[in-house]
């Protein structure tokens, strides 16, 4: 049986026109498009990061197996956007921090308990724009002063930027305090 929201929704869905930009990030983020579009007609269109908080939350709220006690973890990359890497060099920066991140947390017993929760509730991750390495590194001091864990990819220097710069911060855990580090921040797009 649909709500009354849905049903608004769904015919909101109809007639409404999508910002297509904000469209396609939501389709990278694997969100279904009608979902994503949905999400932006609901948001009032006002950006892929509203719409994808809305879609997850809505996720959240609809899984009818979810505990008031669990707890959902996400992994974060923050890109040095002040470097101007091209999109093949941020993609091996962050690839680079999404391994070192795991490997670190695989170390431990109680990062490796808070892998196993992300990956079995879909292995949540998303890119945002950090504007400088100072902001990574204040970024990175305030999740360590949380206890989140993080690693900070410095680069080898072999190709496009200069070596030691430091490129990507990565930073996992639960779902709520990551987004106290990273909240603000937008979509890498």
């Amino acid at each position: 049986m649909e709500t009354c929201e849905q049903e608004a929704s769904d015919g909101a869905q109809e007639g409404a026109e999508v910002n297509a930009q904000y469209l396609q990030q939501l389709k990278d983020l694997a969100i279904p498009e009608d979902e994503a579009k949905k999400a932006l007609i609901l948001t009032g269109n006002i950006s892929a990061e509203e719409a994808a908080i809305f879609y997850f939350d809505s996720l959240e709220n609809q899984n009818p197996d979810s505990d008031d006690d669990d707890t959902y973890f996400k992994m974060v990359f923050v890109v040095n956007t002040d470097l101007s890497m091209g999109v093949g060099k941020i993609a091996a920066q962050v690839g680079h921090g999404a391994v070192g991140l795991y490997q670190l947390m695989l170390k431990d017993s109680k990062t490796k308990e808070m892998v196993e929760k992300w990956e079995e509730y879909g292995a949540k991750k998303v890119v945002l724009q950090g504007s400088s390495t100072a902001h990574l590194m204040e970024l990175q001091a305030l999740a360590l002063s949380m206890d989140i864990p993080s690693y900070l990819v410095q680069d080898a220097g072999r190709t496009q930027i200069a070596a030691g710069s430091h490129t990507v911060l990565a930073i996992m855990g639960e779902e709520e305090m990551v987004n106290k580090v990273t909240g603000k921040l937008k979509l890498l797009n």
